[in-house]
């Protein structure tokens, strides 16, 4: 490999990464791209099943500076989205940079603040700087209960197509968009289908009077009135949700991530899905629930969501409080030069608003960082900047902070200077500045 110590080192190539290497690429910035996998497009390339089709709509999915093609409906399927994926890196020439089948396995500062990156546990190579875009769909986690299930436990990451459903009694786990779809599926194909949910969810429909539900709102609206709204179609459309058998949910709309699917209740009310409390304990094929009911099944299939997991930094880097690791601009650490993590918040809606700009953004603190001392997240920590709150992020409010720093952008070299002058007495003190190794 060619020298690579003023390079900034990409990792992954999803969405996330495509969108960081064109910002990169658009400010020549020099870059170097890995991908583990054989191709590019991440989750939509080997992590979801043969049915899934984009919950968002592709307005609100499709980048803000490259639309998908008329012809796609207003939902997408996964071959779709693939193929968008690998046009859009066709178009801006993204593919000359990417070394597929290259996994990262370790990343560590250096003494001079180069950062070694370890390829395929081989050789270690100095990078200037780190992006990491390795997402958030992988690193699965299963739910925990007293006693032991004697039939099959599948993760919805490995489940593929109805056909691993087909003639079974199906226990799913969990009330997400991927739970919904995969209890949907299993009531076309299974010989019974049931659900089981820990706590009340908040289901939405897909579309409402014939629009896309993520196009409905104006990027002016409150979340208060985006909720007032969506309650009053909720009331119109479907109703109680305890009439479904369906636990009211404990908390507002967008508190936590709205399950958006139009045939979970359609399957309830058909009786191809019979509702269950959370499970209390596992005995064979006996499956027994909280409320005391029991029932038998031959596959559970656990919708349990993810680890936010980025297993090759150093774990002192890798702040993580409520599912949101701790970094400021939405992607620079504050403990290191030239180490940034993209792209692991989820849009409450589709990524497309939000990806490009929050790129562009990303790729002005790495301009930034070359005329700067201090971490540029240090900085922007000092300036008042703060984590997420929450994994899932209100695309509206996120798109007026990104104006807001647009803004306020020079302020940031001048803070940092000042900043300088009162740690200068201990700068040999600072984390950023010594040898990880």
């Amino acid at each position: 490999m060619s020298d690579t110590s003023t390079l900034i080192a990409i990792v992954g190539a999803g969405p996330s990464g495509l969108a960081v290497a064109k910002a990169l690429k658009g400010r020549n910035i020099p870059y170097r791209q890995f991908e583990a996998e054989e191709d590019l497009g991440g989750n939509w390339y080997h992590g979801v099943y043969q049915n899934a089709h984009i919950i968002s709509s592709k307005k609100t999915t499709e980048f803000a500076d490259f639309p998908m093609p008329d012809s796609y409906p207003d939902f997408p399927n996964g071959q779709q989205m693939l193929s968008y994926l690998r046009t859009y890196a066709e178009t801006f020439n993204l593919r000359e940079n990417i070394e597929f089948k290259r996994k990262i396995t370790a990343v560590k500062q250096r003494a001079d603040l180069l950062w070694d990156v370890q390829l395929d546990e081989g050789e270690w190579t100095a990078f200037k700087g780190v992006v990491v875009c390795n997402g958030h769909h992988w690193d699965r986690r299963y739910p925990e209960y007293p006693g032991t299930f004697s039939g099959e436990i599948l993760h919805s990451k490995d489940y593929k197509n109805p056909d691993q459903l087909r003639g079974k009694n199906v226990l799913v786990i969990g009330g997400g968009n991927s739970a919904c779809d995969i209890a949907s599926e299993a009531a076309r194909v299974a010989k019974t289908c049931s659900l089981s949910l820990r706590h009340g969810y908040w289901f939405l429909p897909k579309t409402v009077f014939g629009t896309p539900l993520t196009e409905i709102f104006s990027v002016s609206w409150p979340v208060w009135a985006q909720r007032l709204i969506l309650q009053i179609i909720l009331k119109i459309t479907v109703g109680d949700y305890q009439k479904y058998g369906l636990p009211h949910p404990n908390h507002k709309i967008f508190e936590r991530h709205p399950t958006v699917n139009s045939e979970l209740l359609h399957y309830l009310k058909h009786g191809r899905i019979k509702p269950y409390s959370d499970v209390r304990r596992y005995d064979g094929t006996e499956v027994e629930f909280v409320d005391g009911r029991k029932a038998n099944f031959d596959l559970i299939v656990c919708a349990t969501g993810y680890h936010l997991s980025i297993p090759f930094l150093p774990k002192e880097l890798v702040n993580i409080k409520n599912g949101v690791l701790q970094v400021y601009g939405g992607s620079a650490m504050a403990e290191a030069k030239n180490l940034y993590v993209f792209g692991t918040l989820q849009p409450r809606y589709g990524f497309g608003p939000l990806m490009t700009p929050a790129a562009n953004l990303l790729a002005t603190m790495i301009e930034m960082q070359e005329k700067m001392v201090l971490p540029v997240g240090l900085v922007l920590k000092k300036m008042g900047d703060k984590p997420a709150q929450s994994p899932l992020v209100d695309p509206i409010q996120t798109l007026r902070q990104l104006a807001s720093f647009k803004r306020r952008a020079f302020l940031v070299p001048i803070v940092e200077k000042q900043l300088r002058k009162h740690l200068a007495a201990g700068l040999n003190q600072l984390s950023f500045t010594e040898d990880k190794r």
